[in-house]
């Protein structure tokens, strides 16, 4: 169970090898997380992953998971439930593409959109109704600034995050009410490995901030976190630009 400030005792990661995921689930072991289900697909990365969590002190399974393949998802996660109570998913995966490639390439392009999109429908759905079956949790979605407005440089990405945000904010007021609370993150540019080489956009920042601000949120149950948090205010200009200026942006 979850203590007073919201930090969770057990936590299953989707997308374990993720950066900003592992940040996230070292601080919640330095609060209060002891035992960890990292899922993604079997890799030495995976394993050195679990390797330097249980150096922390946590108890760490690692699940077989493949965002990719929707028809495993409610085996592979049923099997984490049945074990016990979750008290925070959070659902990390994603893929960034390479979208000059992509624009040429159709079947890569729909694989960034099912990676990001359709996978996390999946997965999400399935552990929303485990926590809602056991009457309680968060589900904590890595969402994107960059799905706030399609952007000429990174569109096929951006589209496939503004449909999880959506899909992620229809699911928090689906199941408001319910014990299960859904919180967004969106960060602006990440320094990880996905993004190591891309030309750095203002604001950027680092997962361990990312990390600090799920720690944040999930203190304040909060619905939405932006990352840094002068984000909302920036996206907000964005967002309202007439297309013709926007797109005149060197963006």
């Amino acid at each position: 169970m979850k203590d007073a400030f919201g930090f969770p005792q057990s936590l299953l990661v989707l997308g374990g090898t993720s950066e900003i995921a592992l940040a996230v689930t070292r601080r919640l072991i330095a609060r209060r997380t002891r035992t960890v289900w990292l899922a993604g697909r079997p890799s030495p990365g995976l394993d050195e992953a679990a390797g330097q969590l249980r150096a922390l002190g946590a108890e760490v399974h690692t699940v077989d998971f493949d965002a990719l393949d929707p028809a495993g998802h409610e085996d592979a996660l049923g099997k984490v439930f049945a074990e016990g109570d979750v008290d925070m998913v959070l659902l990390a995966f994603g893929t960034l593409g390479d979208q000059a490639r992509d624009e040429r390439d159709p079947g890569a392009a729909v694989r960034v959109a099912q990676t990001n999109y359709t996978g996390a429908v999946s997965a999400g759905l399935v552990c929303a109704g485990a926590l809602q079956a056991q009457g309680h949790g968060s589900l904590v979605v890595l969402s994107s600034v960059a799905g706030e407005r399609a952007r000429r440089a990174n569109f096929i990405y951006g589209s496939s995050k503004a449909g999880l945000d959506a899909f992620a904010q229809g699911l928090g007021d689906a199941l408001y009410g319910t014990g299960v609370h859904v919180m967004v993150v969106r960060p602006g540019f990440v320094r990880t490995r996905m993004t190591a080489g891309l030309p750095e956009a203002p604001l950027a920042t680092t997962p361990e901030a990312v990390a600090t601000a799920v720690e944040l949120g999930l203190r304040r149950r909060s619905e939405t976190v932006w990352v840094p948090g002068a984000l909302r205010v920036v996206m907000s200009a964005l967002r309202h630009l007439p297309r013709g200026v926007f797109r005149r942006l060197p963006v």
